[in-house]
């Protein structure tokens, strides 16, 4: 496969993870209205991100892997058809239970802007991978940030359910411009599906570099989990301020994921693991910050941008070093480094919850020095280092 990477493909591919993604988190600013309509409490609406969430997990463990094994334009035919469906669903639940299992599949089907990194890895020669990862993560990273933006000014102008109508119209519009666009790609793997879930534990045991780069990335995931996890109480208890001003504080994070280009470029030129020693510093200084801002919102301005920079290095750099190796299975080492992140995700909510419960915002910002300082000790102490 020796199709070269356009310019117009490339950020394509990203606008489309961008896209694509933010399906995940419409419905985190709708919660309130949704919880309204179906006369539940919001403890109970809370089972739809939950839903969506697990859906992704699910998608990133059974639909990643295929792109090893099965053309890339037939994937998103089929991914593409589920999630115009389940997004339909969502709009005309008529019950949450339906909601919530509308929701699922759309976790599900959204996984697979995880397909767009390493599609983008593979089309690229060796000079310009990283650049090439940079520009799709910056597309995810800001479709994150953006989607709760956009999904509060339409929630509260024409209602909840037109968030989902509008983001069915807006997939089918982007599945048409990719299957014109993208170009098609045909892997060699010719076993059964079966085989090749196996194989995923099979990279898992026999590539030392997956899994120190699963674990780095889990750790940073987990920060910021903290972070955001406990955000909201601060700003509440301690600033007045309620999930507007919360959310506002996200658009500091564009910052970062539009510099994750210049990362990738980065990536390109320099020594990987002095990279990742420095955005492991970067981290630790963010919390620093954070630990001396509890009552500046200028100081907690400064460390969203920093903690999302630092994160967003590391996060390239760990993709960039297990995409250069294994071409024939980036999609499964792909799938080894988000599930370990995902579940970094995870323990850091509820490791920010309880901090946050028993020592409040010090109590936070030490936990979140000490997990900065764990991917430091862990590049530090490796025994497999890159070039």
């Amino acid at each position: 496969m020796n199709t070269k990477l356009s310019n117009s493909v490339l950020y394509l591919m990203s606008i489309s993870a961008g896209l694509v993604v933010a399906n995940l988190y419409y419905n985190q600013p709708l919660l309130h209205q949704i919880s309204v309509d179906f006369g539940v409490s919001e403890s109970t609406v809370s089972n739809v991100p939950l839903a969506t969430q697990l859906g992704y997990a699910f998608g990133l463990l059974f639909i990643i892997p295929l792109g090893d094994k099965i053309s890339n334009k037939k994937i998103l035919q089929y991914d593409f058809a589920l999630m115009v469906i389940s997004l339909i669903a969502a709009a005309m639940s008529s019950t949450l239970l339906l909601l919530i299992a509308s929701s699922f599949l759309i976790g599900f089907s959204s996984a697979i802007p995880q397909l767009f990194v390493p599609m983008a890895a593979q089309l690229s020669d060796d000079k310009g991978r990283g650049r090439a990862i940079g520009i799709v993560m910056s597309g995810l990273l800001i479709g994150i940030l953006g989607s709760r933006v956009i999904s509060g000014i339409v929630g509260e102008w024409f209602g909840w359910r037109f968030m989902y109508f509008a983001a069915t119209c807006l997939m089918v519009l982007l599945f048409i411009l990719l299957q014109f666009k993208l170009p098609k790609i045909n892997p060699s793997y010719t076993d059964s599906y079966g085989s090749l879930l196996k194989s995923i534990g099979y990279y898992f045991k026999t590539e030392p570099t997956v899994r120190l780069a699963a674990l780095r990335g889990g750790l940073g995931f987990a920060g910021l989990s903290i972070f955001w996890t406990t955000f909201v109480f601060l700003m509440e208890d301690h600033f007045g301020y309620g999930s507007d001003v919360t959310g506002a504080f996200g658009l500091f994070g564009v910052i970062g994921a539009l510099a994750a280009a210049v990362v990738g470029k980065l990536n390109d030129k320099f020594n990987k693991n002095k990279i990742i020693i420095f955005s492991a510093l970067l981290i630790i200084f963010s919390w620093v910050i954070f630990y001396l801002s509890g009552n500046s919102l200028i100081g907690l301005a400064i460390g969203v941008i920093l903690v999302d920079l630092g994160l967003q290095i590391l996060h390239i750099t760990n993709q960039n070093i297990i995409f250069s190796k294994n071409p024939e299975a980036r999609n499964r080492v792909n799938t080894i480094y988000m599930v370990g992140f995902f579940i970094g995700g995870a323990l850091g909510t509820t490791l920010g919850a309880f901090a946050w419960e028993h020592y409040a915002w010090k109590g936070v910002s030490v936990l979140g020095i000490l997990i900065s300082v764990a991917i430091l000790l862990t590049q530090l102490l490796s025994k497999h280092q890159h070039k």
